[in-house]
């Protein structure tokens, strides 16, 4: 059974930095594309970020890009999105999932939702920023 972990959620303030953690068990962690997802209330989810399965290959959102990095640390199967300049339109509940397309640095198409379906989910970690 696959599960999906996210963590390192939080309150933060504007202009400051949180770190979310995803580990996942069930799975060859080394081998799938990994990728960051959020969704605020009532808005549709967003693809932010993916990593491909060896760390070679990164894509961001023009929302995130400058401002989001994503790792992978696949030796302890973990998953980072490091956040900085966060603003309050950041505020969203953030997925991890695993199992997606991540073949190109400049791909958009490949950061949509739907392109994940297919692979697996985490419960989310909520991240707020106040203003």
């Amino acid at each position: 059974q696959v599960q999906v972990v996210e963590s390192g959620g939080g309150l933060v303030q504007a202009g400051g930095s949180l770190r979310l953690s995803c580990t996942t068990s069930g799975l060859t962690f080394a081998d799938v594309n990994m990728g960051w997802f959020r969704q605020a209330p009532g808005k549709e989810r967003e693809g932010l970020s993916c990593i491909n399965w060896g760390g070679g290959i990164t894509s961001y959102a023009d929302s995130v890009k400058g401002r989001f990095t994503v790792s992978r640390d696949n030796a302890n199967n973990t998953l980072y999105l490091q956040m900085k300049s966060l603003k309050p339109e950041d505020t969203a509940m953030y997925y991890c999932a695993a199992g997606g397309p991540c073949y190109s640095s400049n791909y958009d198409y490949q950061l949509r939702p739907f392109r994940w379906d297919s692979g697996y989910w985490g419960q989310g970690t909520q991240v707020t920023v106040s203003s």
